[in-house]
C-alpha cells in the first residue's frame, strides 16, 4: 500500500521564486505555500507604486520617502504605507502587526518587520524587510 503524499496547500499558490531564480537542470525555480506567501509580501514591499505599467497603483509608497528624515513622523508614515499596501494587495493573510525601527549604528536603515497570520492555515509568519532612508545625505 502506496503512503499518501503530504497534502499539498495549493490555494496558497505556486508560482516563480521571487528574485528569479534558476534550478540547476535550468528550470524556473518555483515557490510554493507558505513560501509563496512570505515572497510575495517581499514583492509588495519591494515594488514602487507606477513601477509596474498595467498595475499603476500596486506596490508599497515607501519608495517615495528615500531622502526623508529619519525621525517618528518618517516612521510612523512607513508603518502605516506598509500596513495599507500589504492590506490592500495581499488578501491571503491577515497584518497582526508592522513595526519599524532604526539603529544608532545604522541610521540610513529602517528594519520593517511584519508579523502576519495566514488566513487558510492559521500559520502565523513573519518578515524583516530593509529599507534605507536619508541616502543623499
Amino acid at each position: 500500500m502506496a503512503t499518501p503524499a503530504p497534502q499539498e496547500r495549493r490555494f496558497l499558490g505556486i508560482g516563480w521564486k521571487f528574485p528569479l531564480q534558476v534550478t540547476p537542470n535550468g528550470k524556473i525555480a518555483q515557490a510554493r505555500a507558505e513560501q509563496r506567501v512570505e515572497e510575495s509580501i517581499l514583492l509588495i514591499l519591494a515594488t514602487a507604486r507606477g513601477e509596474r505599467p498595467m498595475l499603476p497603483d500596486f506596490g508599497c509608497g515607501i519608495h517615495d520617502l528615500v531622502f526623508s528624515e529619519n525621525n517618528a513622523g518618517t516612521i510612523a508614515l512607513v508603518v502605516h504605507m506598509v500596513r495599507e499596501a500589504l492590506v490592500k494587495y495581499e488578501a491571503r493573510v491577515d497584518v497582526l502587526d508592522v513595526l519599524a525601527e532604526s539603529t544608532a549604528d545604522s541610521p540610513n536603515l529602517l528594519l520593517i518587520r511584519v508579523n502576519y497570520r495566514i488566513r487558510a492555515t492559521n500559520a502565523i509568519g513573519n518578515l524583516v524587510y530593509p529599507f534605507y532612508i536619508t541616502e543623499g545625505h
